[in-house]
């Protein structure tokens, strides 16, 4: 048999391989990747849909009857049975004011109205048969409250009126795309030790409508809402990288989000590298055909490692080089570098 005979033998047998390989990694490569572009619009998404329930929910127009009431503050007070009553007086640095025949009265925190209520129920028990009493608020040196980290519009503004959480997330424009799903609501105290922290899980309130967890906010309280936190994913997926814990996230989700398994992957066995805190970590072998496995939610810097399988490496390395016409040879390239 002639040498060109042979060179056409082997350039058929060649590219008959070539063809079932190139077959066999088709059918293992499963869904399209995921590019950073969809995975930027998915998680844009979900922060618009998480601020427009946000939005629906708040209550951000002023009643000046709501007005809260602090130091500083000028006040005209009527009591329409007596003019005599009548008086102008300034809060106290303490949140008090002095009132004909009653002398000082505690109205700090109080709204105008409910100071106005309040004022009435004094003056009824001890002078007057049924009194009505107006409070109009002439100069008003409002609390504040202050907005930080991941919101659109941080910064610190005047709380004229009483507010739950969710109002004053409105007021800061709502969430921006780099935020956790929890809030930390600091609360002002005299003492620096003393100052209570709440920690609220903002998809249980907005989402899922636990309202008891939409508390009230007081003046000089700092609403901070932390980055979300970050998990890693690298070896045999498509989109390898650090990705925000945007809601809970179980590992099955954090592949996805990573554009899955690339296709010379051992699908069957993930690495997850948990920190434990104090420089320890945790070294977990995960079966990823358990239905609880995929379910396992994702934590704060955790680690997840797709090792790729040896015959998918060989399989998808492999590469049918055409150089000179006539000439054909093949090629490998180790897929995982």
């Amino acid at each position: 048999m002639s040498r060109s005979t042979h060179q056409s033998l082997a350039m058929l047998v060649l590219i008959c391989l070539w063809a079932l390989l190139a077959g066999c990694g088709t059918g293992s490569q499963g869904s399209p990747p995921v590019d950073s572009y969809s995975v930027q619009s998915l998680r844009s998404q979900e922060t618009n849909d998480l601020n427009k329930q946000l939005f629906a929910a708040a209550q951000v127009n002023t009643d000046p009857s709501d007005y809260l009431l602090g130091a500083g503050d000028l006040l005209q007070v009527v009591v329409f049975e007596s003019a005599e009553l009548n008086t102008k007086a300034r809060v106290s640095s303490r949140g008090h004011i002095t009132l004909p025949l009653l002398g000082q009265v505690d109205i700090k925190g109080l709204s105008a109205r409910e100071a106005e209520i309040m004022i009435e129920t004094m003056y009824k028990e001890r002078y007057l048969k049924n009194p009505h009493v107006s409070v109009f608020v002439e100069e008003h040196f409002s609390q504040r409250i202050t907005l930080m980290g991941q919101f659109k519009n941080p910064g610190t503004y005047d709380y004229m009126t009483k507010m739950r959480l969710i109002d004053v997330m409105a007021l800061g424009g709502g969430l921006n795309e780099q935020a956790g799903r929890t809030a930390q609501v600091r609360r002002m105290s005299s003492s620096a030790e003393q100052t209570p922290t709440l920690l609220i899980d903002l998809d249980k309130m907005i989402r899922e409508g636990h309202d008891e967890l939409n508390i009230q906010i007081n003046g000089g309280d700092v609403v901070f809402v932390p980055e979300a936190g970050m998990f890693f994913v690298d070896g045999a997926v498509r989109k390898p990288g650090a990705y925000h814990i945007r809601r809970r996230t179980n590992l099955a989700e954090a592949l996805s989000l990573a554009g899955g398994m690339a296709p010379y992957a051992d699908s069957d066995t993930v690495i997850l590298i948990r920190h434990l805190g104090d420089g320890e970590r945790q070294v977990l072998e995960l079966t990823m055909e358990d239905r609880e496995v995929q379910e396992t939610p994702v934590s704060d810097r955790d680690v997840i490692l797709v090792k790729a399988s040896a015959m998918g490496r060989v399989l998808h390395g492999l590469g049918l080089n055409l150089g000179i016409p006539g000439i054909a040879s093949f090629g490998y390239h180790d897929p995982v570098r």
